[in-house]
């Protein structure tokens, strides 16, 4: 049983084979029936209307409001036809590490959050250039330009780096605790922008920050190099296809890459000028402090 499968309380079927999982999921602190509903609408494709239904096909109604999803076996009732949508999962292994990025994309980041954006843990030693516990990541794998480009997510990208590559821009990356970072990367934590950027944990969660909001949220939402909405969303919809069709996709170990060795840029932080580069919270290459 993939790794994903593991706890699962919650399961869906069609009842015209109620042999067969469909997918399912572990209900953690937050899940709502609407919820819920929008997952099945990510993890099938329809072509009328549907309704979810507990127990079995002649069971309770469950309706589209914020209740909490309880455990149990779903059944999928429509008079059309439910295909199980084919969408690819973006993988993010070992194997397709693209290598560190960039020292720009890291101190924009850096100096644009300055807390880890789920938990809003502040990064207390910043003023001294120290990062130890934080970490800065793609919300979409940079391992995966190639598919960046051809299907054109650059096109909402309004702050480019020097580079010119769309794909590192600040609103294309997020601070978060290296802990959380993890999760993140694995997509077994992700944060729905359209339910006012709630962190959803799809497995257990012992940050005990499960149905929480982004932290300082409206200093978020008016910051104009934010990371984008369509990004976030992008994220949200893998996290639901990797956790919850089928069995669940293969889950990996994860592990940082290693920090860039580039010349650092000089970044404002609380009135002084601190040398920042590197990836991975805490590192030591080129960092210096000038007062």
């Amino acid at each position: 049983m993939p790794a994903r499968a593991i706890g699962r309380n919650v399961y869906i079927f069609d009842p015209r084979d109620p042999g067969t999982i469909l997918g399912g999921l572990m209900v953690t602190n937050g899940m709502t029936n609407t919820n819920f509903y929008s997952m099945v609408e990510i993890i099938f494709i329809f072509t009328t209307d549907y309704t979810l239904h507990r127990g079995q096909k002649s069971g309770p109604t469950i309706k589209r409001d914020d209740n909490p999803l309880q455990e149990g076996s779903y059944f999928v009732v429509t008079s059309g036809s439910l295909t199980i949508n084919s969408e690819h999962w973006l993988i993010r292994a070992d194997s397709l590490d693209p290598g560190p990025p960039t020292a720009e994309f890291c101190n924009s980041i850096r100096n644009r959050d300055r807390r880890c954006v789920i938990s809003g843990a502040r990064a207390s030693s910043i003023h001294r250039g120290y990062w130890a516990g934080f970490s800065v990541t793609h919300i979409f794998p940079l391992a995966h330009e190639k598919y960046w480009n051809i299907h054109n997510y650059g096109s909402s990208i309004s702050t480019l780096p020097k580079s010119g590559r769309s794909i590192d821009s600040v609103q294309n990356g997020i601070l978060l605790r290296s802990d959380i970072r993890c999760h993140f990367e694995s997509y077994l934590v992700s944060i729905n922008p359209d339910d006012n950027y709630k962190i959803v944990f799809f497995q257990d969660d012992n940050f005990g920050i499960t149905d929480t909001h982004l932290s300082n949220l409206e200093a978020f939402l008016a910051d104009p190099q934010r990371p984008l909405d369509q990004l976030l969303r992008w994220h949200y919809r893998q996290a639901v296809l990797a956790n919850v069709r089928g069995q669940g996709e293969l889950l990996f170990e994860c592990h940082f890459p290693r920090d860039p060795d580039v010349p650092d840029e000089g970044v404002e932080l609380g009135g002084d000028k601190t040398s920042l580069s590197g990836h991975s919270a805490g590192s030591s290459k080129g960092k210096s402090i000038a007062r």
